[in-house]
């Protein structure tokens, strides 16, 4: 386990709250200035603790960072069980859609995230970029499945497929763009691929 991952139950309820809240302001702050950039005295006060409390949870500004990443994966872990778990409503295939969009706007984060974290800690954290991706691919495998059993996505993509494509349109989405829907716009185009011969499992 990660020492920026505390197990559940180490901590007096206040001090997750103040956790929890210091990661979501890094968030914030990270956004705005830049993993490297963001002050950490201004991260504290977003999260209305003192700097001491910031350095007790997370010693060094790679610490947060790592904090920060992985509480995005997780995030976004869970959107897909809670999608892949949802009866009724919208289709296997609008649930996949909707997960997708959800990570390629988590992808411009990431990507500031891992390229912050692995500036200086190396092999270290391409552990934990690699262990996070392992979570994200084991996340969406049933939420796709399901979408190809309904008949709803063509049975011939597999998760790798999903990933790469999300990955592409987000990195052409760093570029400016004279639509400002350019990501949904991408998306769309994808999602029709995706569908584009799509039959019943087995029929």
């Amino acid at each position: 386990m990660s020492a920026t991952s505390p197990p559940a139950g180490a901590m007096r309820a206040d001090a997750r709250r103040n956790r929890q809240r210091l990661i979501e302001a890094a968030l914030a702050a990270f956004a705005e200035h830049g993993a490297d950039d963001a002050s950490l005295d201004e991260i504290a006060r977003r999260a209305g603790v003192g700097i001491g409390t910031l350095y007790r949870h997370f010693p060094t500004r790679q610490a947060l960072v790592e904090a920060v990443y992985r509480s995005q994966v997780e995030a976004l872990c869970t959107r897909a069980r809670e999608y892949t778990g949802a009866a009724g409503g919208s289709s296997a295939s609008e649930a996949l859609a909707r997960w997708l969009e959800a990570l390629v706007a988590f992808a411009s984060t990431k990507r500031n995230l891992t390229i912050s974290m692995m500036s200086s800690l190396g092999g270290k954290n391409a552990e934990v970029v690699s262990s996070c991706s392992a979570m994200v691919r084991e996340a969406v495998v049933p939420l796709l499945a399901r979408a190809q059993q309904a008949g709803e996505i063509r049975p011939d993509v597999d998760v790798a497929d999903l990933l790469k494509m999300s990955h592409a349109i987000s990195v052409a989405c760093e570029y400016p763009s004279a639509h400002t829907d350019q990501a949904q716009r991408l998306l769309t185009v994808m999602l029709d691929g995706l569908r584009s011969g799509a039959a019943p499992a087995g029929g």
